[in-house]
């Protein structure tokens, strides 16, 4: 029997419907949650990305910036922009667009955005607030993959979770929000020694190693929960996973598809972090 799907679209939906009474509340109260996106250069997906974000807060009421910058912009002037972003108290979110030009030190931009506005949660100071089990903004992909695994009401105590790359952005995060949750968590990368003898192992695997269908059926232990965060291109220009989505569909238990899976979620989490920041600062 195939695997139930986890539709990432459809989640975000259901999420969605509640993160904009969440704004409208505010926005009574005379509070707009604000959000603002730096895109430097003139990458085409980090376009798509900036766009998809923008109308995202459109649709939710939120307030967006979009400040674009040419690629030829010095660290300095972007540290500039950031500060006075810092200092904007209508401006609740910043997120710096990756990757940025090569010139550009992105782990200095990241610390330069303050904490109480870092709603990407890259920042160090989110980051060890995530290690100690007080996030303040959880890193917005993993947090997505938490909210898909609870809409499905899907147990993690005492379960095995394997996750597949060691990213800041996914990998790290993803397995501290797993034990978080008293899971039983391993790590891996894309260059583990067999590395199926460790996924078989897995009563929910999360995939983010970043190449294309790394995972096949057989490396999946029989009615497993299956993430694919990857997001590569095909042959065909097409968007596929990290994982062998029609293979491993009739093996799994439950599997996020990619288009359409984790990608969805990872902007709506970006929304409810912004408004979160919010509803922090309305306190304030």
């Amino acid at each position: 029997m195939p695997a139930i799907l986890i539709d990432g679209n459809a989640i975000a939906r259901s999420e969605r419907v509640l993160l904009k009474q969440r704004a409208g509340a505010l926005v009574a109260r005379g509070v707009t949650p604000g959000l603002a996106v730096i895109l430097v250069g003139e990458d085409p997906a980090s376009q798509i990305y900036v766009r998809n974000k923008a109308r995202a807060c459109a649709e939710l009421g939120l307030r967006s910036e979009v400040l674009t910058l040419p690629a030829t912009t010095t660290q300095q002037t972007l540290l500039e922009q950031i500060a006075r972003l810092n200092a904007d108290h209508a401006t609740h979110g910043i997120l710096v667009q990756l990757p940025l030009p090569k010139h550009i030190d992105a782990a200095a931009v990241v610390e330069a955005i303050a904490a109480e506005k870092d709603v990407d949660g890259f920042g160090l100071h989110n980051l060890g607030a995530l290690v100690a089990g007080r996030a303040l903004f959880p890193p917005c992909t993993p947090f997505g993959v938490m909210r898909m695994l609870e809409h499905h009401s899907i147990a993690l105590a005492g379960k095995d979770a394997v996750v597949v790359g060691r990213s800041n952005i996914v990998g790290k995060p993803m397995a501290l929000m797993l034990l978080a949750k008293d899971a039983t968590v391993s790590i891996c990368t894309s260059k583990t020694t067999n590395l199926a003898q460790h996924t078989l192992l897995a009563d929910v695997l999360v995939v983010a190693a970043g190449k294309p269908k790394l995972v096949s059926a057989a490396m999946v232990k029989p009615g497993a929960v299956v993430i694919d965060v990857g997001t590569n291109r095909g042959a065909d220009g097409r968007l596929v996973g990290d994982v062998d989505f029609e293979a491993v569909r009739e093996v799994a238990g439950y599997i996020s598809p990619v288009p359409g899976g984790v990608g969805p979620m990872t902007i709506t989490m970006l929304l409810a972090n912004t408004i979160e920041a919010a509803q922090r600062a309305a306190a304030r």
